[in-house]
């Protein structure tokens, strides 16, 4: 679940986090000090040119362009003029800068021509000023380009800079506005068909030797359910770019293990299955999380279970406006300790117990801001419009077992209370039948 970032980006030291929508980047503009911004690269893999482009399915020779108090633009080439437009931005051929022309100035020099083509560019748009950059590209490049630019814009009205992270992006996208939560609720249902198709096709087999089997009694694998996973996401018009984690057993016991395609699913054994898709295309995320046990859960599972289960209720509980984010991991790191299991407060470094941080921002990333950590800054504070992932575990792979449960909860702004974006129950245990 590793997540794609912006290249330049984080919140200036003690900034008051708030609520931030798309029409507040003008606001954060001058608060930063930023004249413009200036977004290289497709829509793919990409947030900074996703966000401002309106979900444009641009390519990697796109540019975007805005300045402080004025409507952003795009630069695309012919091939992408219709795509561009469904941007409902303003769309300047690319070829309107004459590329070609200013790669034969620079005698076939590469990095000279592009750095005159971001000149021409914002001599065209009268960019002055402060110029943030951003965008998905390789950072070798990115680096030598920005030292042509740079060198070359001493006697320009203008100058390239980079943000630490969360970058102005990233701030505005902290907090998610009443159409955002409109896609994120669809998502949502989609994301909730894959989990009842999957536990309901575990359900449907039946167990023999300790094991489920499939009609020529051949044993189900990890494999053959994470087959119809796939399957599922495709139908349901979602995307699964990094694999959904389906891991039982040891490997339920390892946070991020995608687990073994030729493991058996055998009875009483913790599965962790973690689904994190996405809208087909590239956009918003999802994230949830339910252990299971087919045909029965072993006495130590099931206390470990409740446990689990008993944190989450006292985050959802303790969950307010204003709360410190790192006061909640505080709480459900007392209630575990309490219980007897090492934390990642307790026992640094752990491997087991309770190892990770209870949640995170989620959004055009898998992994956002805010950080529900013992290590969040004393300015990340939890604020109305914030989507979180809320997902405390307990892991002892060396027992042979891990447990997780994982929501995704949105603070809406009009009730100031914690709301479940995709409900679903929270059983420990699939029932089947016995062969």
């Amino acid at each position: 679940m590793l997540s794609n970032r912006c290249l330049c980006g984080t919140l200036h030291a003690q900034q008051t986090w708030r609520l931030f929508l798309k029409s507040d980047l003008d606001r954060l503009m001058e608060a930063r000090d930023l004249d413009a911004l200036f977004v290289t690269g497709s829509t793919r893999e990409n947030p900074c040119m996703y966000y401002l482009a309106n979900g444009a399915r641009v390519g990697e020779s796109t540019l975007a362009l805005k300045k402080r108090g004025a409507a952003p633009v795009l630069i695309a080439i012919g091939m992408e003029r219709e795509e561009a437009t469904k941007s409902s931005l303003t769309v300047l051929p690319r070829s309107r800068f004459k590329f070609q022309s200013l790669l034969k100035n620079a005698d076939g020099n590469m990095l000279v021509a592009q750095a005159q083509l971001v000149e021409e560019i914002f001599k065209d748009q009268d960019v002055q000023g402060n110029v943030g950059i951003y965008g998905q590209t390789d950072r070798g490049q990115t680096l030598a380009l920005m030292d042509v630019i740079r060198a070359r814009a001493e006697a320009s009205n203008f100058k390239i800079v980079g943000e630490p992270s969360p970058n102005i992006f990233e701030e505005a996208r902290i907090t998610k506005d009443a159409e955002e939560i409109k896609r994120i609720r669809k998502l949502a249902q989609a994301a909730l068909n894959v989990i009842r198709n999957t536990r309901d096709y575990l359900g449907s087999h039946l167990a023999s030797n300790g094991n489920l089997v499939k009609e020529d009694a051949s044993v189900l694998t990890i494999g053959d359910v994470k087959r119809q996973i796939r399957r599922w996401t495709f139908e349901n018009e979602l995307e699964d770019p990094e694999g959904a984690i389906f891991a039982i057993g040891r490997d339920a016991g390892i946070p991020h293990s995608h687990g073994e395609d030729s493991d058996p699913i055998a009875l009483g054994k913790t599965i962790v299955f973690d689904y994190f898709p996405r809208e087909a295309g590239g956009g918003y995320f999802y994230d949830f999380t339910r252990t299971w046990c087919v045909g029965y859960a072993p006495p130590e599972v099931e206390k470990v279970y409740e446990q689990v289960h008993q944190a989450f209720h006292i985050s959802m509980d303790t969950l307010a406006v204003g709360q410190p984010c790192k006061a909640v991991q505080s709480h459900v790191n007392d209630f575990f300790e309490a219980a007897g299991h090492p934390t990642a407060r307790s026992h640094p470094g752990t491997t087991e117990g309770y190892v990770h941080s209870l949640g995170h921002g989620i959004g055009l990333n898998v992994h956002e801001a805010p950080r529900l950590s013992e290590h969040a800054q004393p300015d990340e504070i939890l604020q109305a419009g914030m989507v979180l992932t809320i997902e405390p575990g307990l892991y002892y792979p060396d027992k042979g077992y891990g447990v997780r449960i994982e929501d995704y909860v949105w603070l809406n702004p009009s009730t100031h209370q914690f709301e479940t974006i995709g409900e679903f129950d929270k059983e420990l245990v699939i029932p089947i039948s016995e062969n």
